[in-house]
């Protein structure tokens, strides 16, 4: 396959930047936000929604995708049935809903939008032609579509505790939608003419997990997943409990250095061995988390910044890993599989073990983040443990 040519790359670096957009204007307030609307009690079931619909959704999609339907016509598809949903949800909570039906709605929006992040990837991954090279200049562009959402949530819309931001994101979806437009539709790389019903449900992808190496990663992925998970909406508590205004812009620190390194990445992965790229990444995240618990604003922010490092080294590359070593016939469902692991394994344990742990770390002063943070530290540091015993760094190939 031929290089993209500038406008095309133009276009898919603005096609990632128009869906992180909006995940990051609903997102990164989102515990404050059911918070101020009287529902800070569901926040560990709403995000638990997701994880939910990963096990349901991307595998589905992703057979889809590689089998039946042009990528950019389902994430057409998926982008306005997210604006549409995430619209309901939000009305759910300005109409003070049941906390069933606000769960509801939370939940079917989770079901459409699970799958549109890892659809995005593979159709710009099927335009590439050096992945490694290629990939991280252009994944930056989510990372600052995601920073550029915080941004106009805290210092144009003034709405880190307000529906606004929701709405706002309702409608970026759609503008998702119409950039996807701009892309030629690719035709499926795997169409047999018969679909067992493995096929299609998407449960063949789990025939990748035989390789040793392929299965450590994936298993890795669900495993970082899970102290991960505390990062959003805890952090962003322990911030308003310190008396920070403008919550989401800095949170947006941690997306800092996430560009940079994606600017370097191909230079790291030539350089240096992919098994220590996955190890400093996690052990990054046991610093990270080490710096919360301080409780210090300027510790905080100071590990903020480094969660660029702490997700690109190892989520970033792991993508990388999955397009220059799982056959192109398999692109949408190695991804939906890593999806599925990530956010679903790995963020239903994350969200529901880290809203136990909060809970515990509670006390009549309100809650106590240094013990919070020493646990989600402790099991960051068992994760990185396994990895580095368990991957072998063998070449194989799907």
């Amino acid at each position: 396959m031929d290089a993209p040519h500038p406008t095309q790359r133009g276009r898919l670096a603005l096609l990632f930047f128009c869906t992180a957009m909006p995940m990051g204007i609903w997102s990164v307030p989102l515990a404050n936000v059911f918070a101020a609307h009287g529902k800070g009690h569901l926040v560990p079931w709403v995000l638990s929604t997701t994880a939910v619909a990963a096990f349901i959704s991307p595998l589905f999609v992703g057979a889809l995708a590689d089998q039946r339907m042009a990528p950019t016509r389902l994430f057409r598809w998926l982008a306005c049935l997210t604006s549409f949903t995430l619209l309901l949800t939000c009305l759910s909570l300005r109409w003070r809903l049941e906390d069933s039906l606000v769960l509801l709605c939370a939940q079917v929006q989770a079901l459409v939008a699970t799958p549109v992040w890892s659809i995005a990837s593979s159709i710009v991954f099927s335009r590439l032609q050096d992945a490694k090279r290629e990939f991280g200049p252009l994944r930056a562009c989510a990372t600052f579509g995601w920073m550029a959402g915080c941004w106009l949530l805290s210092f144009v819309l003034h709405s880190d505790a307000s529906l606004r931001g929701g709405f706002a994101a309702s409608g970026l979806w759609l503008l998702a939608a119409l950039v996807s437009r701009m892309l030629p539709d690719v035709a499926p790389t795997d169409a047999p003419a018969h679909r067992s019903w493995l096929q299609i449900l998407g449960l063949d992808a789990l025939e990748l997990l035989r390789n040793r190496d392929h299965r450590v990663v994936f298993a890795t992925a669900a495993l970082y997943c899970m102290p991960l998970a505390a990062f959003y909406p805890y952090t962003a508590l322990q911030l308003k409990d310190l008396g920070v205004k403008n919550i989401s812009a800095v949170m947006s620190l941690a997306q800092t250095t996430e560009i940079l390194v994606m600017l370097l990445l191909s230079r790291v992965m030539t350089r240096y061995r992919l098994k220590w790229i996955f190890l400093t990444g996690i052990a990054l995240c046991v610093v990270r988390y080490s710096l919360n618990a301080v409780n210090g604003l300027g510790w905080i922010v100071t590990g903020t910044v480094m969660h660029g490092l702490a997700f690109t080294l190892y989520f970033i590359t792991t993508q990388i890993y999955l397009e220059e070593r799982i056959d192109p016939r398999w692109r949408v469902r190695a991804q939906a599989l890593l999806a599925l692991l990530m956010s679903g394994v790995g963020n239903l344990c994350g969200y529901l073990g880290g809203g136990w742990w909060h809970d515990a770390c509670l006390t009549a002063a309100g809650t106590d983040w240094r013990k919070f943070w020493l646990g989600e530290t402790a099991l960051t540091a068992a994760v990185c443990l396994f990895f580095a015993l368990a991957y072998r760094g063998r070449q194989a190939r799907a």
